[in-house]
């Protein structure tokens, strides 16, 4: 615990992260331990929000729990459906966050807010135009995907809802894409906690009507507004609208690097940056809509299993997420690292963050992954009370710790050929180990060996893509993928 608390009491050193940062656009050299320095600076907050975020989702989801089987199947009919609108979105700004980085690396002050006042205006038609979409078949969605005629109308009620704030959750996502860029990393996650926190407080009090509680032993009235699904929804809407209007507020006002009120520009997009940020965002949309596909595509290779599969199978990816937080964290961190780096035209320090970045992000997560190994049935007993379910989950998540080097690798070598603009390899490199490594394999192991089957086949997958970018970042040919974009003067 000491050694935690001394790692993150760097953030406090006269060489803080903006000096590191500034010796990287300066063309100035950094040493070995300065460049994991700055690694651990960047990624630290990261890693805290992602925790902070799982913690609270659990809280949520026990929230909808409580209203019965009907209200979470409903929610659940959906969620495939909302997290490829919400790939779209986080894609969308990604596009012009990497420019952004690139920028800022080679001190374009300028042109990085010329682009981001040309991405703000972008996302904003981009999610204008998805919740029209999302809102034009929010009625039929739950009839396509199979729902039963009682879950239909909450499924079509939660679907239209979150829709209608996805201009929110964009804007959100554009304003901490963008701090990160420019290397403001502990900001917006201090915002995307305070949002999981601002969800779980609106959630309690629209969902549930208005009832009595006991607390320390008094009896107190809780106001509510009793509106069940619908009301998870709103309350989640909400928590990123508040959200949103922080970003923009401390991204276009307060930022250094970024403010739009230091210079006046045009907002209107250019076809040049538009080029630029499909360059970059377009794989990460058709990776989004396949890999999605897949994700349902195991599930219905899951379902046939029975109710102990199927919730062992929930519950064992529940708690495999705290293994692969950091990962998540370091892959951010790795982002900001090689496009600032690139943009300053260090490949040298493209080449030694992705490095690190890589090493590290294994690292901890094969300790965790350990962990994880060890308490796995404690594990699973936190989600379930039924023996057969913690007795499966727990096998299943065992195999599973055989995989988190390979994820590692795999999350983090990502984040570095996003930071570089490399998205189209990647996404292939995603798309064809998931499809020809699991799925196919899943559909011949797990009618023979159930669940354990199916996590077999998982295992060796997240090895095998772990590997196919370890190559892909051993090469140089990632790191000249932003080379061929040319901003204008």
């Amino acid at each position: 615990m000491t050694n935690f608390v001394g790692l993150f009491g760097m953030m406090q050193t006269a060489e803080n992260k903006d000096v590191l940062l500034g010796r990287i656009r300066g063309g100035m050299p950094l040493s070995l331990a300065q460049q994991v320095k700055l690694t651990l600076l960047l990624c630290g907050p990261a890693i805290l929000a992602q925790l902070a975020s799982v913690l609270l989702q659990f809280i949520d989801a026990s929230m909808v729990g409580s209203l019965g089987a009907g209200p979470s199947a409903s929610i659940g009919l959906v969620s495939t459906t909302t997290w490829i609108f919400g790939g779209f979105a986080m894609a969308t700004s990604q596009g012009f966050s990497v420019q952004v980085a690139h920028l800022i690396g080679s001190n374009d002050f300028h042109g990085a807010r010329k682009v981001l006042r040309q991405g703000l205006t972008s996302v904003i038609l981009f999610s204008l135009c998805l919740s029209l979409t999302g809102l034009s078949i929010s009625g039929p969605l739950p009839r396509w995907l199979g729902g039963s005629p009682e879950i239909i109308p909450d499924a079509s009620g939660y679907f239209r809802t979150y829709v209608l704030f996805l201009p929110a959750m964009q804007l959100s996502f554009f304003g901490s894409s963008m701090l990160q860029c420019s290397g403001n990393m502990k900001l917006p996650s201090m915002l995307n906690v305070m949002m999981c926190v601002l969800d779980v407080i609106f959630n309690f009090l629209l969902i549930f009507p208005t009832r009595e509680i006991s607390l320390l032993g008094a009896s107190m009235t809780v106001p509510g507004a009793g509106m069940g699904v619908r009301g998870a929804a709103l309350g989640t809407g909400l928590a990123e609208l508040v959200t949103a209007c922080m970003m923009l507020y401390f991204l276009l006002v307060r930022s250094p690097e970024l403010a739009v009120t230091k210079e006046e520009g045009s907002f209107r997009p250019t076809a040049t940056c538009l080029k630029n940020a499909f360059g970059i965002t377009g794989p990460m949309w058709v990776q989004n809509v396949i890999m999605r596909g897949a994700h349902i595509a195991s599930t219905v290779i899951v379902a046939p299993l029975g109710p102990v599969s199927i919730a062992a199978n929930s519950f064992a990816i529940t708690a495999e997420s705290f293994v692969y937080m950091p990962g998540y964290g370091m892959g951010d961190a790795a982002t900001t690292l090689i496009g600032q780096s690139l943009g300053a035209h260090r490949k040298d320090l493209v080449r030694s963050f992705s490095r690190i970045t890589m090493a590290l992000g294994i690292g901890m997560m094969v300790v965790l992954a350990v962990v994880m190994w060890l308490i796995a049935p404690q594990l699973m007993s936190l989600l379930s009370s039924d023996p057969d379910v913690v007795a499966l989950g727990a096998k299943v998540l065992r195999i599973e710790a055989f995989a988190e080097a390979g994820y590692a690798a795999s999350i983090v070598a990502y984040g570095a050929c996003v930071g570089a603009g490399d998205t189209a390899i990647p996404s292939l490199l995603n798309l064809g180990s998931m499809w020809a490594v699991r799925i196919i394999p899943a559909i011949f192991l797990t009618p023979i060996y159930g669940l354990t089957g199916y996590w077999i086949a998982m295992c060796i997958e997240l090895n095998v893509r772990g590997l196919l970018f370890i190559w892909r970042i051993s090469g140089t040919k990632w790191m000249h993928s932003m080379y061929f974009i040319k901003q204008e003067s």
